[in-house]
């Protein structure tokens, strides 16, 4: 296969520069509504996508349903000693719009309970996989296992009008929603608590029941809430929700839309950052060498880090202009939890310098945190070190909202999704540069 190869790097010399041209000379030239830079660079910014289960506001932040993190969190009910409210309320809320009434969450959490157990099967499936597997794999694994239990695939087969198509979509979530903490639990107990177990607590929500199956005290219930919610939705574009639409659209079912959605999550550029912030972070507290981590000391390492090439992970977002409110939340908790833990005094001094810093290199065009510069700390705090994991956790929370908007998706009847391709020459002749 060498000649194969040789040949194809001498086509990729060739073209590369053609892609750079277009991209730093004609970034703004037109091909219909759409420009050339947007065409090459992801569709970044191109308003072609339907939600409204949430919005990302730049100098706002995620709205869930209307209402901003703030709002949603003081809206929902919870109940007595719970901090945050149950992800079941959320879960009524995301899918009707409507803040539910303690007894509505009741029915759901109920509802919910009756359906968190593992087929026996899935275990099996992971259990076969080698131990060294990622548990972002084995995640979406055992969500492609549970495959063969879709009403969609039942119901389509027997006919149905497109009308119809939501109802079997929300019978397949509502099956497969309560059933991904518990199949996390499980990963994390096979893979780093030497395969010991411990049995659901009925009595317990979701976010009760997840903390308690992972094996960590309150008040982790809270944090699995908070975690499970702020990281639900984040209007449709992001790659985990944009997958599991697309996917979904085909009139595949949530089984295999949701995993393939896991697995864009698990990429570095998107879920997988929380991880990587994280490692920095705890290799910039080694470089401190034990100083006390002040305002000049962490502005001298930040400007250290930027003159020789990196980046400050979890800094910048592409399309937030301000402090992402999710971080803030979570800070928030920090602040009143673990304020005095080495690494939040880290990271919330970080947070208090890097914003200048950024702005004084003048190469960000958004220097405030997001979510990722924050989430990792809290895990850690209560015992999860193993960071792998966390991209699981992320992938349990962002499925309460592809998840229900798949629903929709089929509710409202919206088409295969199939946007049109150009070819490099078709852009350069569009740009007056065809040779």
């Amino acid at each position: 296969m060498e000649g194969l190869k040789k040949t194809l790097k001498q086509k990729i010399d060739e073209h590369r520069p053609r892609t750079v041209r277009l991209l730093k000379e004609h970034a703004d030239v037109k091909l219909c509504d759409v420009t050339i830079g947007q065409a090459i660079g992801g569709a970044r910014g191109v308003r072609c996508l339907v939600t409204d289960v949430s919005y990302l506001d730049p100098f706002e932040g995620i709205r869930f349903r209307g209402r901003t993190i703030p709002e949603t969190f003081e809206a929902l009910p919870k109940d007595a000693g719970n901090e945050y409210p149950s992800v079941e309320s959320f879960f009524y809320y995301l899918m009707t719009s409507e803040i539910p009434t303690q007894e509505q969450t009741d029915e759901v959490i109920e509802g919910f309970k009756a359906k968190r157990q593992l087929p026996q099967y899935v275990i099996d499936v992971l259990r076969a996989a080698p131990t060294d597997t990622h548990p972002m794999t084995l995640f979406s694994q055992g969500i492609l296992a549970m495959q063969r239990e879709s009403v969609f695939v039942k119901r389509y087969n027997e006919g149905m009008t497109k009308f119809d198509y939501w109802e079997p979509m929300f019978e397949d979530v509502c099956n497969l929603m309560p059933k991904l903490p518990t199949l996390a639990a499980y990963i994390y107990r096979m893979k780093y608590k030497a395969d010991i177990h411990i049995p659901e607590d009925p009595a317990l929500d979701l976010g009760g029941n997840f903390a308690h199956m992972m094996g960590i005290d309150a008040p982790y219930d809270d944090v699995a809430r908070m975690y499970f919610i702020l990281h639900s939705d984040h209007e449709s574009g992001n790659a985990s929700a944009h997958t599991t639409h697309l996917v979904a659209s085909t009139l595949s079912d949530s089984y295999y839309a949701l995993s393939a959605g896991i697995n864009a999550l698990a990429g570095p550029l998107h879920g997988l950052a929380n991880q990587e912030v994280l490692s920095w972070t705890m290799k910039f507290m080694d470089s401190l060498g034990g100083a006390e981590p002040t305002e000049e000391v962490i502005k001298k390492a930040l400007w250290d880090t930027l003159n020789s090439g990196q980046v400050i992970p979890g800094y910048g977002h592409a399309v937030l202009r301000k402090t992402d409110p999710r971080y803030e939340s979570q800070r928030e908790f920090c602040l009143k939890n673990l304020p005095d833990y080495p690494l939040f005094k880290v990271i919330s001094q970080i947070y208090n310098v890097a914003p200048g810093v950024l702005t004084e290199q003048g190469k960000a065009k958004n220097p405030w945190p997001n979510v990722d510069a924050q989430s990792g700390v809290i895990q850690w705090y209560y015992g999860l070190t193993d960071w792998d994991f966390y991209t699981v956790l992320f992938g349990v929370g962002r499925a309460l909202g592809v998840l229900t908007n798949i629903v929709w998706d089929r509710a409202l009847g919206y088409p295969l999704e199939r946007p049109k391709s150009l070819t490099t020459a078709m852009l350069e002749e569009a740009a007056g540069i065809k040779e």
